[in-house]
């Protein structure tokens, strides 16, 4: 970067920063404060049914091997850890069956990154729900325009933004949660960007939810060592060899900077597929047809799926061995709703259906062809029957919904269904009223609520 361009983009990470400390909850527009609690309860849901994941119950026995002062609980759990513990551990487990919201500016997970350790941070300070929503809106919208700055070669080149950018996001967020003014926030950011890591070459493998712990981690932690008086530099996000031209061949402060009154939270995505976004454009094209040509298995002579290209590099595992691989195979999942799986239910996701004969050879009918300048969530479906009949179906699942009514319906059903068996139907009855209510609202109580009476997993 020359002189010149330096110049262009010199203050980017203050001014991100001071669009990020300006959001206050009482003044936020009310279908974002509704978008923000649809977050936050659908973000609880999906913790409390990953609660008893071996992952959980790894990283929580080594945070109790490792000691310190009880201030934060866990989802799910009885034991309480610290804060910053709390974060790793709720972090990872929220994306532990990847049934967690995304954002396609940021190009990765926000919620699981952002409310761990907001929520942490809230309880051991004993600081209300307002605050701690207000401080998640402003991770959540710094880390969409960092998301912009750098898309789309960081998240192509191999980053897992739900991590590098997430953990920016998150450090926005604490830090707002803890008033810092714009040069501490700065520096928190700065903090943040030097700790940048995490690989998509393990998707499929544990270090993926890994990742959104980190994240939530590492973001909590350098907004406390800001808050300390540790120095970082105040310009990370866009100075020479700093996060941007380092981890991207991509650098657009234009688009970071773009609609500065924009909230990239209008543009949030549910899951009601527990299986990786990209193939939930497939799955719904599936479902459709069965719907409406009664495609049936026994009916199939061979599937395409038609997907964006970098596809490819983030659900394309051509023949998955485990749950958590299917997870990540458009093959596999267009099988599964081809036979018909419930694919917004946990049951099906052992490793044992991932060897079912019958599944097996559906899945090698389907074919994935990689399509250039598509959308990148649209896929479309062509299955070829038996009679020699071809039916197809074409839906593109990145684009948000509107009717924000309808969507809350759909996440207290969501919620219900995933925590209901966990936590008993009158304490996940009792989360659903708190979390109406949480404007007004204890942190604290909240995160007492999702914690379990007894040890799970273990």
């Amino acid at each position: 970067m020359n002189d010149a361009a330096a110049d262009a983009v010199a203050g980017l990470t203050l001014e991100l920063v001071e669009q990020a400390r300006a959001i206050r909850w009482n003044s936020a527009p009310q279908d974002v404060r509704d978008l923000a609690r649809q977050c936050l309860l659908d973000w609880i849901g999906v913790t409390i049914a990953a609660a008893g994941d071996p992952l959980a119950r790894l990283l929580l026995d080594d945070a109790l091997a490792e000691g310190g002062t009880p201030a934060a609980s866990l989802v799910g759990h009885a034991e309480r850890v610290t804060a910053s513990q709390a974060a790793l551990i709720n972090g990872a487990t929220s994306h532990v069956l990847d049934y967690d919201d995304v954002n396609l500016s940021l190009n990765g997970h926000p919620s699981a990154a952002i409310l761990p350790a907001v929520l942490a941070l809230a309880e051991s300070k004993d600081l209300p729900g307002a605050a701690a929503l207000a401080a998640f809106v402003a991770g959540y919208e710094t880390a969409a325009r960092v998301g912009l700055l750098v898309a789309p070669g960081h998240y192509a080149r191999g980053y897992h933004s739900t991590r590098t950018v997430g953990t920016v996001g998150c450090a926005v967020a604490c830090a707002h949660l803890l008033g810092l003014d714009a040069q501490r926030t700065a520096h928190a950011v700065g903090i943040a960007a030097t700790q940048a890591s995490g690989l998509k070459s393990m998707f499929g493998t544990q270090c993926k939810p890994f990742h959104a712990g980190l994240a939530a981690h590492d973001g909590l932690r350098a907004a406390r060592l800001a808050a300390a008086g540790m120095i970082s530099r105040t310009d990370a996000l866009e100075c020479t060899q700093g996060f941007a031209l380092t981890l991207s061949p991509d650098f657009k402060p234009n688009a970071a900077r773009a609609a500065p009154a924009k909230f990239y939270l209008r543009e949030n995505l549910f899951k009601y597929h527990a299986s990786c976004y990209g193939t939930h454009a497939a799955i719904d094209c599936v479902r459709e047809l069965r719907e409406t040509h009664s495609v049936e298995p026994r009916r199939v002579e061979r599937v395409t799926v038609r997907v964006e290209r970098g596809a490819d590099r983030i659900c394309n595992i051509s023949s998955p061995t485990t749950a958590l691989e299917a997870k990540f195979s458009l093959r596999l999942m267009t099988a599964a709703a081809l036979a018909g799986v419930d694919t917004a239910g946990l049951e099906f996701f052992k490793d044992a259906n991932m060897r079912d004969p019958m599944l097996c050879a559906l899945r090698d009918k389907v074919v994935v062809e990689l399509v250039e300048g598509w959308p990148v969530m649209q896929a479309e479906v062509i299955v070829h029957l038996t009679d020699g009949q071809t039916v197809h179906a074409r839906q593109d699942a990145g684009v948000p919904s509107t009717d924000y009514g309808e969507q809350g319906r759909r996440l207290r059903e969501k919620f219900t269904r995933l925590a209901s068996p966990v936590i008993g139907a009158a304490r996940a009855a009792s989360i659903l009223r708190y979390v109406d209510a949480i404007d007004d609202g204890s942190v604290a109580a909240l995160m007492r609520l999702c914690a379990s009476a007894n040890r799970l997993g273990g």
